[in-house]
């Protein structure tokens, strides 16, 4: 008898195109925790625990079968209380009719992002930026076009007009990852006069804005009525209530780019647990406290590291403005990915590679000081000795 071999299902199997373009086009790195012998400071996650009431919440929630299904948008009680605060940053009115609640800022980016963006749009992002919102204008099939910032780590906003002529879309963080620095008043006015008379969209994604050190106030783009018309603001629970597993956020800005957004967000992820939103109800009603002592804490720790980095020969410091990240310039010929692991697998320190956020953050290391002060002691006292012995 003679055997047939046929071909199995997977035998010519090959990924979407859009899974191609996201390989080719990614830097994202797995994030390590400290653990045995590691310490990390590449975690871009608060190490404290979720404020207690935010917890009890989502306790009697569960206790009292908030167990079903939630209305696609989000709760209408959450929506109403985050429009009340965005009423306040905005300096217009804000309807809980224009707030999309988002399986975290991460489902916010990719709803905006692929609602937005067509095949062959073109769509500027800052060079270094979070490595996130490349991957999602490739998944798009849309044009990558990174602007390489001036040397204080601010947009080189020459650069950024000439970069900008024909853009579909706008997208930056502020303050900002990798670079902790944060975007003045009068950035963003300069923005919005590049910008006018032209289509142009913006995504402002303002995870950390309750992150800024720099004794002003924060300016929020959707505050400035030259951006709040054509501006998706992005938001997260993560970062400023110690939130990340929730995983909750939520999108604001004009109604029909939320609309799409929404029909990208309600077909991808359906709606956020009720749970969940109900516990963000609670932080957003009872959390400024709170927030108001991690950030505190956040800035002790960050002078800290910088005190701890200033010690360390090879090093040119950034001055971080906000956020919780250090992205200093090393001095050796190697390039920051090779390093990264040598530092991880041979002196017990993880830090992120700066090539991970662009191109131009290659010769970089982006150090996070989410982290306690012990781990930040230890952590920069390793690589210093990682740096010394590879020079």
């Amino acid at each position: 008898m003679t055997s047939t071999v046929t071909a199995g299902p997977l035998s010519s199997f090959a990924p979407a195109a859009a899974v191609a373009r996201i390989a080719a086009a990614s830097r994202r790195t797995q994030q390590p925790q400290s653990g045995g012998d590691l310490v990390s400071l590449a975690m871009g996650e608060p190490d404290f625990d979720t404020p207690e009431q935010v917890t009890e919440a989502a306790l009697a929630a569960l206790h009292s079968g908030r167990t079903h299904y939630s209305p696609l948008l989000g709760e209408p009680a959450l929506r109403e209380a985050l429009a009340d605060k965005l009423t306040g940053i905005a300096g217009a009115p804000v309807s809980a009719a224009d707030i999309l609640i988002t399986q975290g800022g991460t489902a916010g980016l990719a709803a905006s992002i692929l609602s937005l963006v067509d095949p062959g749009d073109k769509v500027v992002i800052p060079d270094p930026t979070y490595s996130l919102y490349a991957d999602l204008v490739s998944m798009a099939g849309g044009v990558v076009v990174p602007v390489p910032l001036a040397p204080d780590l601010h947009w080189d906003l020459g650069l950024l007009a000439d970069a900008l002529a024909g853009a579909k879309l706008f997208v930056f963080c502020n303050p900002s990852n990798p670079t902790g620095i944060v975007h003045s008043r009068a950035e963003l006015e300069t923005l919005a006069e590049l910008l006018d008379g032209t289509p142009t969209l913006v995504i402002s994604d303002e995870a950390y804005a309750d992150l800024d050190f720099t004794g002003r106030p924060f300016t929020s783009a959707v505050s400035l009525d030259g951006l709040r018309d054509r501006t998706v603001y992005c938001q997260t629970f993560s970062k400023s209530y110690a939130m990340t597993g929730w995983r909750v956020g939520h999108l604001w800005g004009p109604p029909p780019l939320i609309q799409a957004a929404a029909r990208v967000h309600n077909t991808f992820n359906g709606s956020v647990n009720t749970v969940v939103q109900d516990a963000a109800l609670v932080a957003v009603r009872t959390c400024d406290n709170d927030i108001a002592r991690m950030r505190a804490e956040y800035e002790r720790r960050g002078e800290l590291m910088r005190t701890e980095l200033a010690k360390v020969p090879g090093l040119e410091l950034s001055t971080p403005e906000g956020a919780f990240y250090q992205f200093p310039r090393y001095d050796l010929d190697l390039p920051s990915a090779e390093l990264v692991a040598t530092l991880s697998s041979a002196y017990g320190v993880a830090v992120r590679p700066g090539s991970e956020f662009g191109a131009r953050g290659e010769g970089h290391l982006r150090l996070s000081y989410a982290a306690d002060a012990e781990s930040i002691t230890e952590g920069v006292r390793r690589l210093a000795h990682g740096l010394s012995a590879l020079r």
